[in-house]
């Protein structure tokens, strides 16, 4: 007798299953990768070790990743003192769906980023806000790429208007 096993799962992310049905995977299972998603976007702390070794090799600027998960951070965490049953909390925002990966991988992209480092601040901060308003109030459980993609588009005005005075000149 043949014995049959399951190959894969097939169920909601995260995301999906906190914007559509209000249930909310806990924080632990986000961080540690025991959850359903995309290859990538399972363990928080994986992704934010790598963040860190690739800070540590210079190889990213570690102002994007900072000012973008702050202000996801202190956006979500506003929502939640304004109504806890309503929006999910900080930790589940930082580390549910793409947003590591994102900040992590695609924001720091040295050609689409900008080179300023106001216009940097600038960038992340945008990130941020726009994931934020675009998982809370928009019709879909994830918006990094969307956000990313559009601060993308943003980047030239952005260098235009905080590039860095040289000295000497007006």
């Amino acid at each position: 007798m043949k014995t049959q096993s399951i190959d894969a799962i097939s169920g909601a992310t995260p995301l999906a299953s906190m914007k559509f049905s209000h249930i909310m995977t806990p924080w632990q299972d986000l961080l540690l990768g025991n959850t359903s998603g995309c290859i990538g976007e399972t363990s928080a702390l994986l992704i934010f070790v790598i963040g860190l070794y690739l800070v540590y090799r210079q190889l990213i600027n570690w102002r994007i990743p900072l000012s973008l998960f702050g202000t996801v951070a202190l956006l979500s965490t506003l929502l939640f003192f304004i109504n806890p049953g309503h929006y999910p909390p900080p930790q589940f925002m930082l580390m549910a769906g793409g947003l590591l990966l994102g900040g992590v991988f695609m924001a720091t992209d040295l050609v689409t980023s900008p080179l300023t480092p106001k216009g940097i601040l600038i960038y992340g901060a945008g990130i941020g806000a726009l994931v934020v308003v675009i998982r809370v109030w928009g019709g879909l459980p994830e918006g990094v790429m969307y956000a990313i993609l559009l601060m993308n588009a943003v980047a030239p005005l952005i260098n235009k208007f905080t590039k860095t005075r040289v000295y000497g000149h007006h």
